[in-house]
């Protein structure tokens, strides 16, 4: 069946005290905006339609980024979710499939909720997304007779017997496009708020004698976030998901709930996380690897039977191939590790890389900013380099190589050569005690003078 996503994202979100538009605020690493269109993804939607108001710049930029093919529309008056959702109605003009409406700030509605709604429109002309509440609270109500929903009434609206009723409306819909802006247009706003509610069109469409129907999910799935601490229980009850799911997966983790992973983190089977881990976005980790305490990872492929920190830092580029050790207090960015090499202590390694099997020594730092541009370093196979070792890029160690310790490197150092480029030292017999001496007095001096 042809599907579109059209998601509501024009709300300020006024409760959140922000000047960030209310779709936007993160959420395991990815705006919440991003949540709704990654779960609409699996349908592989003929199109995307983003409904944006409030910042809506900033909106359309984010929603580029992930799906460069959606489409942004501007609701430059905030007057209802219908009228929010007729946004929709050129970008889908020439469209005669199913549009599913979701909501930007309701992230947790799951794939496969979306799919038995769009199973469900096979056979009824709207579908309506219900959850059995346990606290219905001021939830509309989903009136229903057998398996066809007669209409929608809002609890300001309802009687005792239908304020009885726990199946409630989550706002998601699906309906054929064109049906979906011919309801939408005999919409009024006669009502206290003067706005125009796209639960209207369940009563229209029964008007018409058109049928509709409702799909449940769990009422987790329907949370929509209004407030910062909304957000925040959304936050916990994602990572619990995904810490439940790791677990199930066939990953060890020792304190499961020190451990922060973003939306897309992959982690393989046997697997062991250590307490107080932190997944960015972007993340893969293959079968048996081990990500030691306190570090944190982004943007990076760890590959099986790494090694990660303690204290470690994986930042976006950084490609760790199979039994690679990454010690503490180390920093990879754009980088490639060889198998079998090890950076273990102390050192940054940026926009390198490092063949297989050598060994790079504590304090090492990989020079690669020359103020206005970024430069290589390539390291061998086989490869020592010694401890506080500066490898001032563009620079080539060749296979075999090695560095003495607190050398400052700035040429290329040929296959199996030995470099060393530091100063001699110098000796200067009782120069110490000297110094010393020479210092207290000026100390004295200086308190003489306070």
């Amino acid at each position: 069946m042809k599907t579109a996503l059209v998601i509501l994202a024009a709300g300020k979100g006024t409760r959140m005290n922000s000047d960030l538009p209310k779709v936007l605020h993160p959420l395991a690493g990815a705006p919440l905006l991003i949540h709704a269109m990654r779960a609409g993804e699996t349908l592989t939607p003929e199109h995307t339609v983003i409904v944006a108001g409030h910042g809506a710049q900033a909106v359309r930029g984010a929603a580029l980024d992930y799906d460069g093919t959606a489409t942004v529309v501007q609701q430059t008056e905030q007057l209802g979710t219908a009228h929010a959702a007729a946004q929709a109605r050129a970008a889908l003009a020439r469209f005669d499939g199913t549009a599913i409406v979701l909501f930007g700030d309701t992230p947790f509605v799951s794939p496969d909720t979306l799919a038995a709604m769009t199973d469900a429109q096979a056979d009824h002309d709207v579908v309506v997304l219900g959850f059995q509440a346990a606290n219905p609270g001021r939830y509309g109500r989903l009136v229903m007779e057998g398996d066809s929903l007669q209409r929608i009434v809002e609890f300001k609206d309802a009687t005792e017997d239908e304020r009885a009723i726990a199946l409630c409306n989550s706002g998601v819909m699906a309906c054929r496009a064109g049906l979906l802006f011919d309801l939408i247009d005999a919409v009024s706003n006669e009502n206290a708020a003067g706005e125009y509610y796209l639960t209207e069109i369940i009563g229209l469409a029964r008007d018409r004698g058109l049928s509709a129907t409702v799909v449940t999910c769990d009422e987790a799935e329907t949370l929509g976030i209004n407030t910062r601490a909304e957000l925040a229980e959304a936050e916990m009850s994602f990572q619990n998901r995904a810490r439940a799911h790791a677990a199930e997966e066939g990953v060890t983790m020792p304190a499961p709930q020190t451990v922060h992973f973003a939306f897309d983190t992959v982690i393989g089977r046997d697997t062991v996380i250590e307490p107080n881990v932190v997944f960015g976005p972007g993340v893969t980790v293959e079968s048996g690897a081990t990500i030691r305490a306190f570090s944190h990872l982004e943007g990076c492929h760890v590959a099986r039977g790494a090694v990660v920190g303690p204290y470690a830092r994986l930042r976006p580029g950084a490609e760790l191939s199979e039994d690679t050790r990454i010690g503490n207090f180390v920093e990879v960015k754009n980088a490639r590790i060889g198998e079998g090499s090890k950076v273990n202590h102390l050192s940054y390694i940026g926009d390198a890389t490092i063949g297989q099997h050598s060994n790079i020594g504590a304090g090492t730092v990989t020079c690669n900013y020359d103020g206005v541009m970024k430069h290589h370093t390539e390291i061998g196979d086989n490869v020592f380099i010694g401890s506080d070792t500066m490898l001032v890029a563009p620079v080539s160690i060749g296979d075999g190589a090695m560095t003495g310790s607190g050398s400052v490197i700035t040429s290329d150092v040929e296959a199996g050569a030995l470099a060393i480029a530091r100063a001699p030292q110098v000796e200067k017999p009782g120069m110490a005690a000297k110094l010393i001496q020479i210092l207290k007095a000026k100390k004295a001096k200086l308190q003489r003078g306070s």
